[in-house]
């Protein structure tokens, strides 16, 4: 990761991540919402230059390719009916 920016969004993969996979019985439910907001309000603030693949994974909300990414870990990322990766 180069930038704030891409730190600051792989922080907020990290805790979706987290939240989806939350063990039942753990907690209320939590609330997505609020946490897809503030990804898309990340993804608005990369600078122009960002990695076409990191884009498109932000465009089309696959936010587990996203989060694989930007750990450096691409190659796990399965190719997408779009046929982009």
């Amino acid at each position: 990761m180069d930038t704030a920016a891409e730190k600051n969004l792989l922080r907020a993969l990290v805790e979706l991540e987290r939240a989806i996979h939350a063990p039942p019985g753990a907690g209320p439910k939590p609330d997505l919402l609020p946490l897809f907001s503030r990804i898309d309000e990340l993804a608005g603030r990369l600078p122009t230059g960002t990695d076409p693949a990191l884009a498109h994974y932000l465009r089309k909300k696959s936010y587990e390719k996203a989060r694989l990414f930007l750990l450096g870990r691409e190659a796990e990322n399965q190719a997408g009916d779009c046929r982009r990766v």
